[in-house]
């Protein structure tokens, strides 16, 4: 049998005491499209966070590609393979569309900071940019300032960066949250062409956009796993209505 891309085992957060992720068992096959649903408060994006880096966890593991990630620094987790994007958009609105981009780029480079005063004459760096300025359909845009540019260009610009990073696991936090329709058409064109080798884990309370992106599902609740299943065993579970839409 196939490892798994990720692989959670008895992972825990509390706060003070109090737990926000209880016992989380998860395995996620490479290439999957895996979907967290649950209501606000499930902890969704606690469990990113965790699997980031960005919080430690009070017990468990964390395995991707068989490398445990517990301990490690986020830095450390992306040469792994891992990239994700932010509920809250963390981008450098003063700067370019592209040297945003470029900046993504260069933390993947031995002495990255090293010569940070050439960083924008590093040669082949704004090339390569702006392909992947292309596959998000912003290329057009890369000299413009972020400031300058409307939400949902900088959604898809959040998610050229996570691109950049050339993840072979992708986390998305609500990349639709804020945005127009014509908006998130654009981006689910987006997300549609991501190559089918990269493993991608998406937070979205669109059910029906979700649902459509997603092969299998997690609900979690109260910061525990309710059950995982195929689109259809979710939309046929009870507990979906009871947890997800309070029926």
């Amino acid at each position: 049998m196939a490892e798994p891309a990720l692989s959670i085992t008895g992972l825990t957060k509390q706060f003070g005491g109090l737990p926000a992720i209880s016992d989380i068992r998860l395995d996620i096959m490479t290439g999957e499209r895996h979907l967290l649903l649950g209501p606000n408060g499930a902890g969704k994006t606690t469990l990113f966070n965790l699997i980031c880096g960005d919080l430690a966890p009070t017990a468990g593991s964390i395995r991707l590609f068989g490398n445990e990630l517990v301990g490690l620094p986020p830095r450390k987790r992306t040469a792994f393979g891992l990239a994700r994007t932010y509920q809250i958009l963390t981008l450098f609105p003063h700067e370019t569309i592209c040297r945003n981009v470029m900046l993504a780029l260069n933390g993947l480079r031995r002495g990255k900071w090293a010569a940070w005063s050439a960083f924008g004459s590093q040669k082949g760096l704004r090339e390569e940019a702006l392909a992947v300025l292309e596959r998000v359909k912003l290329a057009d845009y890369a000299d413009r300032q972020v400031a300058q540019t409307a939400y949902g260009d900088r959604r898809r610009l959040e998610i050229a960066m996570a691109l950049a990073l050339s993840p072979r696991l992708l986390l998305l936090d609500e990349p639709l949250a804020g945005l127009s329709r014509d908006e998130r058409v654009t981006v689910q064109d987006v997300l549609g062409e991501v190559p089918a080798d990269v493993t991608v884990v998406l937070i979205e309370h669109d059910m029906d956009v979700a649902l459509a992106f997603a092969e299998r599902i997690t609900l979690l609740h109260h910061g525990r796993v309710v059950t995982t299943g195929s689109r259809a065993d979710i939309a046929a579970d009870p507990r979906t209505k009871e947890v997800y839409l309070g029926a």
